[in-house]
């Protein structure tokens, strides 16, 4: 069977720091697992790490009516901009590329995710209805993040010093 290489993605715009938006992205264990839609995502445990680079996980993802798991390793190709998670068994690569834009405290953000599809005649409808339902999730996963990062970049710092006295 002949695979080809294939790209889905979905990006927004998020109206908090850039820094703040890639340290949920990148924290497993309490930030990342708040993004994700519940319909699809389950079971995320961290084996590895939890922050950014080193940090290995594994979880299911239901879609199509079947459950698959998945163990992914991830990577910081560009430390504090972009997060890749790389399967293992399959080399399927998402990406999370976070963008400030200049003098704002807005940030772009896209997820991306290249993976192989099935050539032939079966091949044009698996990508059209991957790439439908991987955009509404990621879409999903982007409001998720935004209000997020978007309350907790409103909200005082809980841990700075009252110097009122």
């Amino acid at each position: 069977m002949l695979l080809k290489k294939f790209q889905v993605e979905a990006e927004a715009f998020v109206l908090a720091p850039a820094q703040l938006v890639y340290e949920i992205v990148a924290d497993y264990r309490k930030g990342h697992p708040q993004i994700l839609p519940k319909g699809y995502f389950s079971a995320l445990e961290v084996e590895q790490g939890g922050t950014g680079a080193g940090t290995i996980i594994r979880f299911k993802m239901h879609v199509f009516g079947l459950t698959r798991t998945f163990r992914v390793a991830i990577t910081e190709p560009e430390p504090g901009r972009v997060l890749a998670e790389t399967d293992s068994s399959s080399g399927t690569e998402t990406t999370f590329t976070i963008s400030p834009l200049e003098g704002s405290q807005l940030t772009k953000v896209t997820i991306a995710t290249r993976f192989s599809a099935r050539g032939g005649i079966f091949g044009p409808l698996e990508r059209f209805f991957t790439a439908r339902t991987l955009r509404s999730i990621y879409n999903q996963e982007l409001q998720l993040l935004a209000i997020l990062a978007e309350n907790r970049s409103t909200s005082p710092a809980m841990d700075t010093p009252d110097h009122s006295s």
